[in-house]
């Protein structure tokens, strides 16, 4: 998988520190110390394989971020149908990461389980298409070929009362890219800052439409834990929430997606960043030159985005 080089997380550090440092503040409050900590085992499970959105936990496992609040974190991969939630919700492992669309749907089918931290403010997932077929939105991809989405999500649910799919066939998303390189009316899922990089990597013309264009864009990579973790442990669930920030999600790591500029297709990163209040009251986009890692240009705006319209989204436990 594609990776940011040493230059570029250089320069996405020295500027998140510069820049949006002084608007960020503590959004754990009190925090056990080590001692109160020590020696405990935590169990993360992701809600898919190690790619880039799942960076921060690496570095704060990696970095020490939760070595000095006194976890030994096991940062568990996932994949498709990895049962995230039960494993959460029956113990068998402290953390999960999942959407936060999923975590209602959880919920409404009797799971206790909680949200304690959010990656991405907007939501990465997208339909990836190829650039040659010149669509314009998501409603031509649903008109013709094939359309390859993981059964069961909610998104895939909104996605099909909101545009009709009677013109297109769809089929289980399989976790690569294969078929999409060798068939040109082949489309599928995607995160922005996953497959489309493979594909292009490998050759391929990918073009993204993101879900949350067309309305539905919840919260994504949420870590969840149970309710009854959090009432018997807060300073333990606090800690972890700390370390994890610490790493730098909440100032800059959600939604990295290399794209191209220029006419000699000079490769970009672009990076959404938020500021580290709870839930962040700044944003803004950076754009870093993907080979020597300088700075092009940033944006900053007040962060307007909450989880008020997710609740009245049409996604009902199926």
């Amino acid at each position: 998988m594609e990776r940011m080089g040493i230059a570029v997380r250089a320069s996405i550090g020295l500027l998140l520190m510069v820049w949006l440092g002084g608007c960020s503040k503590s959004s754990s409050g009190a925090t056990p110390d080590a001692e109160s900590a020590a020696g405990t085992k935590i169990k993360l499970v992701l809600n898919w394989v190690p790619e880039p959105e799942f960076g921060g936990f690496y570095a704060a496992r990696d970095g020490g971020a939760y070595r000095r609040q006194g976890f030994d974190v096991e940062v568990i991969g996932g994949g498709a149908g990895v049962p995230v939630v039960q494993m959460v919700a029956t113990g068998r492992a402290h953390f999960g990461t999942i959407g936060a669309d999923e975590l209602l749907v959880a919920r409404a089918h009797g799971a206790d389980v909680v949200a304690v931290f959010a990656t991405f403010q907007t939501s990465p997932q997208g339909i990836m298409v190829h650039a040659s077929r010149k669509l314009t939105s998501l409603a031509e991809v649903f008109r013709s070929g094939t359309v390859a989405v993981e059964p069961g999500m909610a998104y895939a649910a909104y996605l099909k009362q909101k545009f009709s799919w009677e013109g297109v066939q769809v089929v289980p998303y399989d976790g690569g890219v294969a078929r999409f390189l060798t068939d040109p009316d082949f489309a599928q899922q995607c995160y922005v800052t996953s497959e489309p990089i493979a594909a292009k990597k490998q050759g391929g013309d990918p073009q993204v439409f993101l879900i949350a264009d067309a309305g539905y864009n919840p919260y994504t990579t949420v870590v969840v834990t149970r309710r009854d973790l959090v009432q018997q442990k807060p300073e333990m669930v606090g800690a972890f929430v700390a370390a994890t920030a610490e790493a730098g999600f909440a100032v800059g790591h959600a939604a990295a997606q290399m794209g191209w500029r220029g006419l000699l297709s000079r490769p970009t990163w672009r990076i959404l960043l938020y500021s580290a209040e709870n839930p962040p009251t700044r944003r803004g986009l950076v754009l870093v030159d993907g080979v020597d890692g300088s700075v092009i240009d940033r944006i900053v705006e007040d962060n307007p985005e909450d989880w008020s319209e997710l609740l009245h989204e049409p996604v009902r436990p199926g």
